[in-house]
């Protein structure tokens, strides 16, 4: 069963939207869908309803709320990944992530206090780091996260579990900077890295151009595993 559910803000001063897909039975768990700059669009939605029937509780915070509540973008469609890339440019992360630990509490209220963990894509995948880093998530896991070398200064306050997908051709992350993740996070005793060879950003997509088939498969069993072996 799928829904709009209301979240508030830490600090009570706003709310936002959230989609939420819930299991055909008691939840095992909860997982926060993090999206990625095209907000809470058909995408995303599909993430959250296969992890629902998966049986968990998913759910995919509107963190664009404070600049257009409600946006679905296409990164198909030229003119909307501009669109995109100009509400990326002008979103601020750190109220982001606040907004995914306020998400975090409202599945633990959910599922009567079980394990919530949280898993990101693109601009997702930098906050999923960010969530591991600043909250109390069980397990997290980032897709193809832009910018991870500037938050390397936070990787000691990571306490749980932490899986980091990387596209080896990703436009958005050059080698450079893969280098520099694996040489900041290879000997972190809770965190994992896998590479995907020949992959560009966007890879694990459910929908779109983007998508390669074989590896976002591969990449999503390992989420699967990890999240099954770290929430239950």
């Amino acid at each position: 069963m799928t829904t709009n559910i209301t979240i508030d803000t830490l600090d009570g001063t706003g709310s936002f939207n959230a989609y939420c897909a819930k299991p055909a039975g008691e939840p095992r768990a909860a997982i926060v869908v993090i999206q990625e700059i095209f907000g809470v669009n058909a995408g995303i939605r599909r993430k959250c309803d296969r992890l629902a029937e998966a049986g968990y509780l998913a759910i995919a915070p509107d963190i664009f709320w404070r600049l257009e509540p409600g946006i679905e973008l296409d990164p198909d469609i030229e003119p909307e990944m501009q669109r995109a890339l100009d509400l990326m440019g002008k979103f601020n992360q750190d109220a982001g992530v606040r907004d995914i630990e306020a998400t975090i509490k409202k599945a633990r209220e959910l599922t009567d206090g079980k394990k919530v963990g949280a898993v990101g894509y693109c601009l997702g995948g930098r906050l999923a780091y960010m969530v591991a880093a600043r909250t109390d998530a069980d397990a997290t896991v980032g897709y193809y996260g832009v910018g991870i070398p500037d938050l390397l200064n936070e990787k000691d306050a990571i306490a749980n579990p932490l899986m980091l997908h990387i596209a080896c051709e990703d436009g958005f992350v050059d080698k450079e900077t893969q280098a520099k993740m694996h040489e900041g996070l290879d000997d972190h005793p809770k965190v994992v890295l896998h590479d995907y060879p020949g992959e560009n950003h966007g890879f694990a997509t459910e929908v779109g151009a983007r998508r390669s088939e074989k590896s976002a498969d591969l990449a999503d069993q390992r989420t699967a595993d990890f999240f099954a072996e770290h929430l239950g």
